[in-house]
């Protein structure tokens, strides 16, 4: 045993010698190696402590439970405690949430291309057959394609003198139309509802950018086709939580049917619009263009160069998108600006008064009278600002790394960008949940435009509502005319609330009001 052991040691000696010179470099190598790891977790975990503040997310569902029925309101609440860009879950999935005037200005305008993509969700791809431009991801095929449909908006709107006329003989036409269905709906002091008609409105003059023709307020196809379009925006918040939690489409419960509805009212609604452009297709004629969708078309079915690598699914999801997002947010808008007209009779008064005064009985107000309806043009401001009512931008996603106010926000993270808490911001507006038109008149009674700019309605940046100019002439035109010719009440056993569903949009609840003639009525113009 004293033999084996001396043995074993003489042998161990020199073996341990060997063993030392040929490990020694691993050790140290390995060592090395642990520390940077331990410094790169240590610099990672700090920047996720820089990057992540925000509530804490339960396991499988995150914090789509703590959202409630009102996100936005949520997330300005959730600000004030964890700062203005923190992240929260959903399902598994981690989402930034900017909120603030400043956080989402340095996010959309200093650091806009970062900010431009979208989320690769799954029901994106579902809308306009998946060549949708407000939907698509941030490529180069998307830039041009958002460059032709805005020049093509623009062409048929605000391009020149002429175009301009042509497009407001057309909201003219609509509002005139609009106030002879309420004037018949009021009768008799008749209460009603007006969401349906403002629909009709709104989408008759997208309807005669884009097709060319208009539609009657009792036409049953068309009722049906809008009536499906206010049931989608009901339902894109369910899109939104498949998107997140996919499992959710696994089992029977309130999201899935949401979801399976979504995928239904959009497949409808663009197959309405696959029509439309199919007829134009057979009636083409390059000699002559009758609407946005022949100018679509000839830019990328027959334009030489221009609009290369766009196809003709490109030209039906255009017109989708266009359809789509320009009806919604005109109707939306006056739906709230009605509920406010009559919540704040003094207010409705005001403004006729001034339209009195500056336009007169004799004729219609017309674009060019804006200037000197400050006081209404302040009123529509205070009401895309006190209403918020695209409280939430459809959802960004960051094409590269990016840091905004000290946080590190990876590439591919899906951001949320809360626009109500820039409208309602306390350090911005002066009791900013009272609805006060003259906070955006100066003490000369002129418009500020430094404040106007500050509403949050459009988004901004690479993103921004292409049609955000055509949106505030229309909304101006149809309230200017609207009040000109009538005075609209509330049933004062049924007190106007300001109550709202959350959507694609905020939209009132449901209210009635009576249209009442203001002397004699003024049929300048009919619809086109």
């Amino acid at each position: 045993m004293a033999l084996w052991d001396t043995d074993f040691g003489v042998k161990g000696s020199s073996t341990a010698r060997e063993w030392g010179v040929q490990i020694q470099p691993a050790l140290i190598a390995s060592f090395l190696f642990l520390v940077c790891l331990e410094a790169w977790l240590w610099v990672r975990n700090l920047r996720q402590n820089r990057r992540l503040p925000g509530p804490f997310a339960w396991p499988v569902v995150g914090n789509a439970m703590q959202l409630g029925q009102m996100p936005h309101i949520t997330f300005s609440k959730l600000a004030k405690k964890y700062g203005n860009v923190y992240q929260i879950s959903l399902g598994s999935n981690k989402i930034v949430v900017l909120n603030g005037e400043v956080a989402i200005r340095q996010a959309l305008l200093k650091h806009s291309t970062a900010f431009a993509g979208r989320p690769n969700f799954g029901t994106f791809q579902m809308v306009s057959g998946g060549k949708s431009m407000v939907f698509g991801g941030y490529t180069r095929l998307w830039k041009e394609h958002r460059r032709i449909a805005q020049s093509t908006i623009r062409a048929f709107s605000t391009a020149n003198s002429h175009t301009k006329k042509l497009f407001e003989q057309h909201v003219v036409g609509e509002a005139i139309d609009l106030i002879k269905v309420f004037l018949c709906l009021g009768a008799d002091s008749c209460y009603f509802e007006p969401g349906h008609e403002l629909t009709v409105a709104a989408a008759n003059v997208i309807c005669a950018l884009c097709f060319g023709k208009r539609y009657s307020h009792d036409d049953q196809e068309f009722k049906t086709l809008l009536g499906r379009v206010d049931k989608f925006g009901e339902t894109v918040g369910a899109g939104s939580l498949v998107d997140a939690m996919p499992w959710l489409q696994a089992f029977p419960n309130p999201v899935r049917s949401g979801y399976l509805n979504f995928k239904e009212l959009n497949n409808e609604f663009f197959e309405f619009v696959k029509d439309k452009i199919i007829q134009h297709r057979q009636t083409y004629d390059p000699e002559v263009t009758r609407d946005m969708s022949d100018a679509i078309i000839g830019v990328i079915e027959h334009g030489t160069g221009t609009g290369d690598g766009l196809t003709k699914e490109h030209v039906e999801g255009t017109v989708n998108d266009l359809m789509g997002a320009g009806q919604d947010t005109i109707s939306t808008a006056l739906h709230w600006v009605l509920l406010l007209l009559v919540k704040y009779p003094n207010i409705q008064s005001k403004i006729q008064e001034l339209i009195d005064k500056e336009v007169g009985r004799e004729r219609l107000p017309t674009i060019e009278d804006k200037s000197k309806l400050a006081y209404l043009e302040a009123f529509i401001y205070e009401t895309m600002r006190f209403t918020s009512f695209v409280p939430i931008t459809i959802p960004h996603s960051t094409t590269s790394d990016v840091t905004i106010e000290g946080h590190y926000i990876p590439k591919d993270t899906v951001v949320f960008v809360n626009q109500w808490s820039v409208n309602h911001d306390e350090l911005k507006w002066k009791d900013p949940h009272v609805f006060e038109p003259s906070r955006f008149l100066n003490e000369s009674g002129i418009i500020d435009r430094d404040l106007t700019n500050s509403v949050m309605i459009f988004s901004m940046g690479k993103r921004r509502c292409i049609g955000d100019q055509i949106a505030k002439l229309q909304i101006f035109l149809f309230t200017a005319i609207l009040l000109h010719q009538c005075t609209f009440e509330a049933n004062p056993a049924d007190k106007p609330s300001l109550d709202c569903s959350y959507g694609l949009s905020l939209k009132p609840t449901h209210f009635v009001l009576t249209a009442k003639l203001r002397g004699t009525f003024l049929d300048l113009v009919s619809p086109a």
